[in-house]
């Protein structure tokens, strides 16, 4: 039977036990360094404790000579890479790196370990932070992180987590770390990171049980992990999925293959990092999902006139919203769905033909759903966005349960939803995205889909024709209407006079305040 939630789909800040005492002890650690330079020192260490967390682990397996590993050699890599184990020599493990943390030369010893596991996994060169030795990073502090992070073993066995205990609490770890990091660079975090919460989001309403998922703007991957955590989280098994994902940004994509490493999770990322729009390194895939966090009103991109992406029209060199649209719709399947954050401009803007792309795309029958989304949900940005959801099929499909949705597209204004974390940022909670998603899911139709109908001031089912007639602006806003008010039960004629008695008493308070303060302004010499 599927677990209809598990603890990893929580919400980030639902799981904030060792984890932020372990943030908050690192983040001691980092003296005057930049977050975006630590961000790589402290997230190389989290990497390397898992890999040699798990190789120790499979070579008390194959030590112990037991079942399957019956005459097995435990110094054979061989062993280690038929069970998806990363191989790690000797001068990589953590033992080596904790038994050398006190000494001034451990940014070597760190270096070191790096090559040498990239030198033994073909799948990690090129990937590891490789500068531990350089001067400006003081060689005490990094001796006592290292101490820092080998406290995750610890709490791992004292919260009786025996089964795959290293990557569960080093990817929760990692994961949260991720958080803060793009929480203390501010609005350049935004771009190796997407608030988890919008992942769940959009993750939870495409539901990729099954098939390619595709991000070509992945950050540091924060897409593929949650979409695997659906998975599971529903019965379903690691690598029923597969994934594709492409990265412009060399340190970024790096973060985002160790990111998947760290949890075992294959995926093609091409050969290197690489432009979407210059050099598409899957120019052949066609996705059953995609899933995208593409950068904002992006005005340096680069455009080739005549690509054959621009089915809808040529999207404007000051703004490259419109070209990743058209982009995600070229490598979807024939029944492929895609998820994506936009900047509401998108839903509205008639600038530089981009009104025009639009209405075509609506006029073909692509836009499946919108969603406006509350505002300071992003580090990278506070103002509100959007999700756009586009589907090549809206037909009635029996072997997935999908209703009959031609000409029709969903409108849910989420404006309101959400709860402050802190003073600037906002997270979507359970319950909200459990109305969001329900509500998408009641329309689309599926597996356990309840009833849908239209909510005055959050939802609404609109003809493509009435999305013509608001000159196909796609703002939710103008579909949804307002919120009914609900009646208190008070007859007119009693109610006028007791709010303009209440508003009179309101209007003296006000004075009498007024005359306090201009006599508190004379008295300070200020005022007639």
């Amino acid at each position: 039977m599927a677990k209809k939630k598990s603890d990893s789909a929580k919400s980030s800040s639902a799981n904030l036990g060792f984890e932020a005492k372990l943030w908050l002890t690192a983040d001691k650690l980092r003296n005057n360094m930049d977050a975006a330079e630590y961000k790589h020192v402290v997230l190389g260490l989290i990497f390397l404790k898992y890999i040699s967390d798990t190789f120790e682990e499979h070579r008390t397996k194959l030590e112990a000579g037991k079942g399957d590993y019956a005459g097995a050699n435990p110094e054979d890599p061989d062993e280690y890479k038929a069970e998806n184990v990363f191989w790690v020599p000797k001068e990589g493990r953590w033992s080596h790196l904790q038994s050398n943390a006190k000494q001034p030369t451990i940014g070597k010893i760190v270096d070191d370990s790096m090559v040498a596991i990239e030198r033994d996994n073909p799948r990690l060169k090129g990937v590891l932070p490789k500068d531990y030795a350089r001067p400006g990073l003081d060689k005490q502090r990094l001796g006592e992180l290292i101490d820092v992070i080998a406290t995750i073993e610890l709490t791992a066995a004292s919260e009786g987590e025996k089964t795959h205990r290293s990557v569960d609490l080093l990817g929760r770890v990692y994961e949260y770390f991720l958080t803060r990091f793009a929480s203390a660079e501010g609005k350049n975090g935004g771009q190796f990171y997407t608030p988890s919460c919008v992942v769940r989001c959009l993750v939870e309403m495409l539901g990729p049980y099954k098939g390619r998922i595709y991000d070509p703007c992945c950050g540091s991957g924060g897409m593929f992990v949650q979409s695997e955590k659906f998975v599971e989280s529903h019965g379903g098994k690691l690598g029923d999925i597969s994934i594709y994902g492409q990265e412009s940004n060399a340190t970024t994509r790096r973060l985002a293959v160790m990111n998947l490493a760290l949890r075992g999770i294959e995926a093609d990322f091409g050969q290197e990092h690489a432009d979407t729009f210059r050099r598409d390194l899957h120019p052949d895939l066609r996705a059953d999902y995609v899933l995208a966090n593409p950068p904002f009103n992006d005005s340096d991109w680069f455009r080739k006139d005549d690509d054959v992406r621009w089915q809808f029209g040529v999207p404007p060199k000051g703004n490259a919203n419109f070209a990743w649209v058209q982009h995600f719709v070229h490598h979807l399947s024939p029944t492929g769905l895609a998820g994506f954050v936009l900047a509401n401009g998108s839903m509205s803007s008639n600038q530089s033909g981009e009104g025009e792309i639009r209405k075509s795309l609506i006029e073909a029958d692509l836009v499946d759903c919108m969603v406006a989304m509350p505002g300071q949900l992003f580090y990278s940005t506070q103002i509100p966005v959007c999700l756009w959801f586009l589907t090549k099929s809206k037909k009635a499909d029996s072997k997935r349960g999908f209703r009959e949705r031609r000409k029709q597209t969903l409108f849910i204004d989420a404006r309101k939803l959400g709860t402050l974390i802190d003073r600037v940022h906002r997270e979507l909670t359970d319950v909200d995205l459990e109305k969001i998603t329900t509500t998408y899911h009641a329309w689309r139709g599926g597996k356990g889909a309840g009833k849908y109908e239209d909510i005055a001031g959050f939802c609404k089912s609109a003809s493509t024709e009435e999305i013509a007639s608001h000159g196909y602006v796609l703002t939710p806003g103008r579909y949804v209407g307002a919120e009914e008010v609900e009646d208190d039960g008070d007859p007119f004629e009693e109610k006028m006079p007791r709010l303009v008695a209440e508003l009179h008493s309101q209007f003296a308070e006000s004075a009498k305040l007024e005359q306090v303060i201009k006599a508190n302004l004379r008295g300070l010499g200020y005022g007639g």
